[in-house]
């Protein structure tokens, strides 16, 4: 489910990344991953319904997957293991290709419901630390 090839093939066909439990506190995992994210060239779109309407490292926060108005390559996660079921139903539920559950979210139940709805998965790994380690060519380095 989450093997170095999965992992690298994943993030090198990403481009849009839908960010669950996006926050706009500069100590919080899920803002210095989505500024990596931004940095490397991925579009980023923070989700987080009480931020809604607002904006996180210059993107505007949504409320939900289903507000995203262009294909989502992968759902990264960062909502503790029992609200991330929520959040791989309603990545299965917008059709997005992937679900990434942040390091220490670890549900296999929703996994196995993304798997079986033809999603690829990643459960408790970090992008940010994943990218570098394996020397994957992001879109900034694409163009």
């Amino acid at each position: 489910m989450s093997n170095a090839d999965t992992i690298k093939q994943l993030l090198e066909r990403a481009n849009t990344i839908a960010l669950v439990g996006a926050s706009d506190k500069p100590h919080r995992a899920s803002y210095r991953v989505m500024a990596f994210l931004l940095e490397q060239g991925y579009t980023v779109w923070p989700i987080n319904p009480a931020k809604a309407g607002g904006e996180i490292l210059g993107q505007p926060v949504l409320a939900s997957l289903a507000d995203i108005s262009e294909p989502i390559d992968m759902v990264d996660i960062f909502r503790n293991a029992d609200a991330a079921g929520e959040a791989v139903d309603e990545a299965i539920a917008v059709g997005a290709r992937a679900v990434w559950l942040q390091l220490g979210v670890i549900n296999p139940t929703a996994a196995q419901r993304a798997q079986a709805a033809g999603l690829t998965v990643v459960m408790d790994h970090c992008p940010k630390i994943e990218i570098p380690l394996l020397g994957v060519t992001t879109p900034a380095q694409r163009v």
